[in-house]
């Protein structure tokens, strides 16, 4: 008896659950009993599959971090440069993303960002003194990195400043010139710029410039162009390379602002790393005096240790182009919606998405590796330049696969990788061609110089 009431009050509770109208409406679409035999037919774990598939999409799915350092580098960092690599980063997202794809479609430069990076503390930041903060090599490439991450214009206008500008006056410059201009730059209130290229010499800087310096009673006359000269527009001061007619040797002058002889236009039309303001610039007998010729410069050899000190820092950069195109992409994949579910969950997206983080992971690993050789003073030419081989190509595929995966909406700069993919170009070409560091690392494996 006490059996039969329990049953009675099981089917009591059951009947109460049942919405009689919904089950008339299900009725019309399918045979109820032919459901309740499939159903009586399922062993429990099958059931259980069927409930969770069935309550799967009242919980909403927690999809993981995004996470461009795989193999999570960052952990060999001490909690000390892991809190300035993401102040760093903090910084670009707050100040910098907002505002860069106007900048760039406008061809300019944020001006107003440039105090707030003096707050940083970053600036020549593996020099000792003169204001500077004397850390690695490696931090200096994560925070090039990290400001590539956001926007490269913006990583080429710190590293013109910091490490070409800045570069040759501490490897190159007397005491006296350091105490004057050091100081200054690493607080940007004083804005350098490294004038080397020219409009026929450009990676082959090595085999004659152009421009001419003479000696004179008066200083150094200098005459001649420089062309793709980052920052030159507006700045306090520019190095300036030129050959001696004296002794056929390349020396290094610091112009200053408004010398006479000494013009700049600004280049136009770029398709690339279009926030930067490059500059053409012409020397006619610029007069510039003795005590402003870089006094520990005397040779080639001499600019090339400043080109073999920021080349990594390139290096770095391109990384953080392909990271950042990678984690818009992956982010967009994530969001985008086609046949009612993410295109991230299609087989071919996530394959591209894949091959971009293999590649991403072994640049990282490669500029990780080149930094902590170039802090143990073993970095060389080659090491160097193999590294901006390496990363400016990979750079290419993984911009080039991120706005693939991004469709149409890959070309706008509201979604942040078109920019990406054209400053991706840019990297790919300055601080030497992919041809010339090529002939630097062949030449060191073979022992065969192929320069011709």
């Amino acid at each position: 008896m006490a059996g039969t009431l329990e049953k009675i009050r099981q089917a009591y509770r059951l009947f109460k659950t049942i919405d009689f109208e919904q089950l008339s409406k299900l009725s019309k679409k399918v045979d109820l009993q032919k459901v309740m035999e499939g159903f009586s037919k399922l062993d429990d774990k099958q059931l259980k599959g069927l409930m969770k598939m069935m309550e799967g999409g009242k919980k909403e799915k927690v999809l993981p971090e995004i996470n461009a350092d795989f193999y999570e580098l960052h952990l060999r960092l001490s909690d000390e440069d892991r809190a300035l690599q993401l102040k760093v980063r903090e910084f670009m997202e707050r100040e910098i993303a907002p505002v860069v794809n106007n900048y760039w479609l406008h061809d300019d430069f944020p001006f107003e960002v440039i105090p707030k990076f003096a707050e940083l503390n970053v600036c020549g930041l593996t020099y000792d003194g003169y204001g500077c903060p004397g850390k690695s090599f490696l931090m200096e490439g994560i925070i090039a990195m990290e400001m590539g991450r956001v926007d490269a214009s913006i990583a080429t206008f710190f590293g013109v400043q910091s490490g070409l500008a800045m570069g040759s006056i501490y490897l190159c410059g007397s005491e006296e010139q350091k105490q004057e201009w050091l100081p200054g730059m690493q607080q940007f209130k004083t804005i350098g710029a490294f004038g080397l290229t020219e409009p026929e010499v450009g990676s082959g800087a090595a085999g004659g410039l152009t421009v001419t310096a003479q000696r004179t009673a008066d200083g150094w006359v200098l005459n001649g162009q420089k062309k793709w000269i980052g920052n030159a527009p507006f700045a306090d001061v520019t190095v300036v390379w030129a050959k001696d007619l004296g002794d056929g040797e390349v020396k290094g002058f610091l112009v200053r602002k408004g010398t006479p002889g000494f013009k700049v236009d600004k280049i136009k039309g770029k398709m690339a790393l279009r926030i930067v303001q490059n500059g053409l610039i012409t020397m006619e007998n610029c007069v510039v005096e003795e005590k402003d010729r870089l006094q520990k410069a005397n040779s080639f050899r001499d600019t090339a240790r400043v080109l073999q000190m920021t080349r990594a820092g390139v290096a770095w950069m391109a990384v953080g182009c392909a990271r950042g195109a990678y984690e818009n992409a992956l982010d967009y994949t994530r969001k985008r919606k086609q046949f009612g579910k993410p295109i991230a969950s299609f087989q071919l997206i996530q394959n591209h998405l894949v091959e971009m983080l293999s590649n991403l992971t072994a640049m990282q690993s490669l500029v990780f590796r080149l930094s902590e050789l170039q802090d143990q003073g073993l970095l060389k030419d080659e090491h160097a330049s193999l590294a901006k081989v390496f990363c400016s190509l990979r750079t290419r595929d993984i911009v080039s696969r991120a706005r693939e995966v991004m469709g149409g909406n890959g070309i706008l700069l509201e979604y942040n990788v078109a920019r990406f993919v054209a400053d991706a170009e840019a990297i790919y070409s300055y601080e030497g061609t992919k041809e010339i560091n090529s002939l630097i690392v062949g030449r060191a494996i073979t022992g065969f110089s192929a320069f011709v």
